[in-house]
């Protein structure tokens, strides 16, 4: 049978009061206290390192973050994250190396059913809990996120993507290219990184 963490991260119907997935919530609040307001660099790296599930070199987080549960986040190396981002990582949400986030983007991994009649249900003992769903989003290398961006849960952003400010991504960008608007669509096309 499987954990209620364990539901979460396949994208199944699960119960948020599970006391596994309360207790990594209040683990992560404690580590986003000590990263939201440490002025000491190496607590505040040391708190980065351990809310999140990997860490690459230099992370910078410039001004208050906000997270669920953190050890969902992957971060490669050179990543900037700016002031007032909100990760709401029910599933996993992978930045990959060079990844710049301007501030108040959001990336929220959960959703709930269209259909009015299936937001919630009803546990054995009759409490009513919210269904919620979730899927993963992946950002590759060399993205630039502008100002104000929404990312929505089973999203993947290819290497090389500007996405311009105030856009809301629903679906997969393709690598290479900048896109906006709401929902965001490609706009032009970039020239391919040369590898080094």
């Amino acid at each position: 049978m499987m954990t209620e963490h364990e539901k979460l991260l396949a994208g199944q119907d699960y119960d948020y009061r599970d006391p596994e997935l309360q207790g990594m919530i209040q683990r992560g609040k404690s580590l986003l206290q000590t990263i939201n307001t440490s002025t000491d660099s190496k607590v505040r790296t040391t708190a980065m390192q351990s809310f999140f599930g990997q860490v690459g070199d230099r992370l910078t987080i410039n001004g208050t973050f906000s997270a669920v549960y953190g050890q969902h986040i992957q971060v490669g190396d050179d990543v900037f994250i700016n002031g007032n981002c909100t990760f709401q990582d029910s599933n996993r949400i992978t930045l990959g190396n060079r990844v710049i986030i301007a501030p108040d983007t959001k990336l929220y991994c959960g959703a709930h059913a269209l259909d009015a009649t299936k937001r919630f249900g009803t546990r054995a003992d009759g409490s009513h809990y919210l269904i919620t769903y979730t899927k993963p989003i992946t950002i590759g290398d060399d993205v630039w996120i502008g100002g104000n961006v929404t990312i929505i849960g089973g999203v993947t952003i290819g290497n090389n993507v500007v996405v311009g400010a105030g856009a809301v991504v629903t679906k997969d960008v393709p690598a290479n290219t900048v896109v906006g608007g709401v929902p965001a669509k490609v706009i032009k096309p970039l020239p391919p990184l040369s590898v080094d």
